[in-house]
This record gives structure tokens, C-alpha cells and sequence, in this order.
């Protein structure tokens, strides 16, 4: 440990550990020791060097920040547009007729809405797959966030959508002082032909990239697969090389048992994101198979969808939902523990947006992404069991400050770096022009 100036110290807290077999524990009155937007010490032990930043974190748990492994931050400005709908009205009716409606100036405006409401639910990191993400990465870079974003693209674009989808992702790698990861992004095996999704494949080795897609997405289009093409999506992606990849599932609801030994046996690293949420929403009649995934090593992170179908980006909200969808669908109360939840909301989390070796823990060496949450609430005392608080009675209101790369991005609910009342003055001037749908176009068309 240097004994110049750290650049935060944080006392006092309660701290979310992994131990070597990733068991999750909690170490009381530690103190965290932040440098060069790392974590330099976690420790029970006085700090030993000054810093010019000082958070005295009594009462409040040290967590990992959340990652939002699967988004559209944009969509925020559809919050409420496209509501108890079926997912083919959902798409045709309104989401993409709107979307044909998008400028630059809209999908920025979204993003800043997006990101303000993440920092201040505790999100560090989101994994983002929408249209305009140059836009996206310019608001990750001003706000201090951490992102892992791809340019989303259909075949009915013709090759200049997959060209596009690779420049951003060449153009953007490493961005924001290594505060953005890239992505290639079909956006589905029903919207992206074989061919593209080969030609994705094989740019993603060459370049070295991971891809990000829808697949699997419900049940329905798992059987519409197999009834049209005698395969389904995940065989698809099997077929096209993309499982040889490292690629993020979103959703995967649709899993059969069928897919399970593609997904266990892909030379890629592959991962599932669950937004339970949506599901229940959209009364799909199957969730992400969590714990077939688990059985065969595939990390699920958790994630929110885009606010048109979530109507929020509250990953808290996802961790507690998925416990409990866990236990209904299995029929078995002993799954997901709170300690469980907590580990796809930490360490899977990271590994689904391939930054397992970064964040997802508090730990020397890490980057210092992490949130204080303040339990003296009362609707989180007293604390019997502290997993459990964190899952089902704490909400993401109580977190109180949050920390990317040792920046503090929000400290006592108040945020540092996005005017959240000029955003929302601004959208609401556009959203007239926005949400018009009498010029009949739409982006792509929802068949399956």
C-alpha cells in the first residue's frame, strides 16, 4: 500500500465479500481504501494514508454496483406509451412505429433520463443493445457511468446495418477511459437472417469481439422456430457460430431442455440475461430456466429490458423478482437464497458482460464500482438475516451513494452529474413528434 494520498476512504460500513469459493459474507466496521479509481484495501484496520475524499458510511452496507445486463436505455422515453399489450401489438402498434420516429437528439435524451435513474437505483454498469449508440456513448462518457454497449441491427437494414454494428463497436472499445465495452448486436434470429448471423460470427472472432442478441426470447418463439425451421433459436445460434463466440442471451425464456447441452457444451463464454419483470407483463408462461442454466455453468446476470416493456431500470426490483419467480416456478422455497440472488446481482452479473475480471466484487484490485445502502429505515429493521434485508426489504431508494471508478456519481441521494430537471423539460417538448404513429412506417416487422 502507498503511503501518498488515496483518493477515497470510505468508514464504517458493512462489506458484501466473496470468499475463494465465491460464498457470499458480510465484514462489519470495514474501512475501503479507493486509488486511481481502484480498490486498494478492504479492512477492518484504521485507514493508514489520507485521502481528500471521506464518507463515513455507519449504518449502511458496501455492495458491488449493479449491472443491467440487458437494456435499451433510450426506451425510457416510451415509459407507459405501449401498455397491456400482446408482444407481436407490443412491437407492430406502437414500439416500432415510434422508434422510425427516433433522432439523435431523442436517444440522447433518453440515455441521460436512463442513466440519472440507474445511478440513483444503484446501477454502475448496463449492457445496452439499441440504434444511435454513438449518442449512448457520449452521455456514458459525460455521466460517469460504466457501459458495455452495441449498435443494434436487422437484416432489412442490408449488410450497412452488421458494417455499422461493427465500427461503432472497433470506433468505441476501450472508450471513456475504459469505462465502455463493446459489443456486436444482431438483434434476433427472427429479425437476423443465417447469413448475418455467420457473418457476425466470424467478425466477432477476427476482431475479437463478444456479441449481444435477443434469442429465445418466450416460449412462443422457440415452437415458431421449430414449427418454421425444424430448429430452435438457440440451435440457430449453434448453426451460425455465434455460441462460438462469447454472447449475451437476453432473456432466454424461451430455453428448451433441448438447448441446454448446446449451451454447456458452446466454445464460447456464454451468458443469459433475466428480466423478469417484462415476463410477467407480457404473461409470457416461462421464465429464464435459472437453474438448468446453473447446472450447467452458464452465468445469469439480471437486467431490466428497455422502461417500454419494464416501465423502470430498477435492477433491485429484478433481484428480488427473480428470487421469488425462482421459487414459484420451481416449486421449491429453498431456491433462489438471498445469497444466491446476491450473487447473480454481483459476480454472474459481471461475468455476463464479460467483466468478470473488473467488477462485481469488493475487493483489492477491482475496480471501485460500489453503492452504500443506508438500512435504518424501518421497513429494514431489525436485520435478522442480511442477505435476506438486502433482497426482500431493502428497496433501491435506500441506496445513498454511488461510486464508479472511484468517482462519486451520486452521494446522499443528491446526483453529481446529470440535471435530471433540463432533461426531462427538454424530452417532454419532443415527445409530441415522438410518439406520433399516423405515418404508418415501423422499423422491422414482429413475426414469430
Amino acid at each position: 500500500m502507498s503511503d501518498s494520498p488515496a483518493d477515497l476512504i470510505i468508514t464504517g460500513c458493512t462489506v458484501l465479500v466473496h470468499d475463494d469459493q465465491e460464498r457470499i459474507g458480510f465484514e462489519e466496521n470495514a474501512t475501503i481504501v479507493v486509488r486511481d479509481g481502484a480498490i486498494e484495501s478492504v479492512s477492518t484496520a484504521p485507514a493508514t494514508v489520507e485521502a481528500p475524499q471521506h464518507i463515513d458510511a455507519r449504518g449502511q452496507v458496501a455492495l458491488p454496483g449493479l449491472v443491467n445486463c440487458h437494456t435499451h436505455a433510450p426506451m425510457v422515453a416510451l415509459r407507459g406509451l405501449a401498455e397491456d399489450l400482446p408482444t407481436e401489438e407490443w412491437f407492430n402498434d406502437v414500439v416500432w412505429p415510434v422508434e422510425s420516429n427516433l433522432t439523435a437528439t431523442d436517444v440522447a435524451l433518453g440515455a441521460r433520463l436512463a442513466c440519472a435513474e440507474m445511478i440513483r437505483g444503484g446501477v454502475t454498469c448496463f449492457a445496452d443493445h439499441y440504434f444511435s449508440m454513438d449518442t449512448v456513448a457520449a452521455v456514458v462518457e459525460e455521466c460517469g457511468i460504466r457501459a458495455h454497449l452495441g449498435e443494434a441491427y436487422f437484416s432489412s437494414q442490408g449488410p450497412q446495418g452488421r458494417e455499422k454494428s461493427l465500427e461503432f463497436a472497433l470506433r468505441h472499445r476501450d472508450g471513456a477511459g475504459g469505462r465502455i465495452t463493446t459489443a456486436l448486436a444482431p438483434h434476433a434470429p427472427y429479425t437476423v437472417d443465417d447469413a448475418d448471423l455467420t457473418a457476425t460470427a466470424d467478425l466477432a472472432r477476427e476482431h475479437g469481439l463478444p456479441v449481444h442478441l435477443h434469442a429465445s426470447e418466450n416460449r412462443d418463439q422457440a415452437e415458431t422456430s421449430l414449427a418454421r425451421h425444424g430448429v430452435t433459436p438457440i440451435e440457430v445460434l449453434r448453426r451460425t457460430g455465434i455460441l462460438d463466440t462469447d454472447v449475451l442471451i437476453a432473456h432466454g425464456s424461451g430455453i428448451l431442455d433441448r438447448d441446454l447441452p448446446l449451451l454447456a457444451s458452446a466454445a464460447g463464454l456464454t451468458a443469459v440475461a433475466t428480466a423478469p419483470r417484462g415476463y410477467l407483463k407480457f404473461a409470457w408462461p416461462t421464465t429464464t430456466p435459472v437453474r438448468a442454466l446453473r447446472d450447467i455453468g452458464v452465468p445469469v446476470g439480471l437486467a431490466t429490458d428497455g422502461a417500454a416493456s419494464n416501465n423502470s431500470l430498477d435492477v433491485w426490483e429484478s433481484m428480488a423478482l427473480t428470487a421469488l419467480i425462482q421459487k414459484s416456478t420451481t416449486g421449491d422455497p429453498r431456491w433462489l437464497t438471498s445469497r444466491q440472488a446476491l450473487h447473480h446481482a454481483t459476480l454472474q452479473s459481471a461475468r455476463a458482460v464479460g467483466l468478470g475480471d473488473r467488477i462485481g466484487s469488493i475487493a483489492p484490485g477491482r475496480r471501485a464500482d460500489l453503492v452504500l445502502v443506508d438500512l435504518t429505515g424501518p421497513h429494514t429493521q431489525p436485520v435478522h438475516d442480511l442477505a435476506a434485508t438486502l433482497v426482500h426489504s431493502a428497496r433501491s431508494s435506500d441506496v445513498r451513494t454511488t461510486i464508479v471508478e472511484g468517482r462519486i456519481l451520486m452521494r446522499d441521494r443528491e446526483l453529481l452529474t446529470i440535471d435530471v430537471p433540463a432533461v426531462v423539460a427538454e424530452l417532454g417538448e419532443r415527445l409530441p413528434a415522438l410518439v406520433d404513429r399516423s405515418h404508418g412506417k415501423r422499423i422491422q416487422e414482429y413475426d414469430t
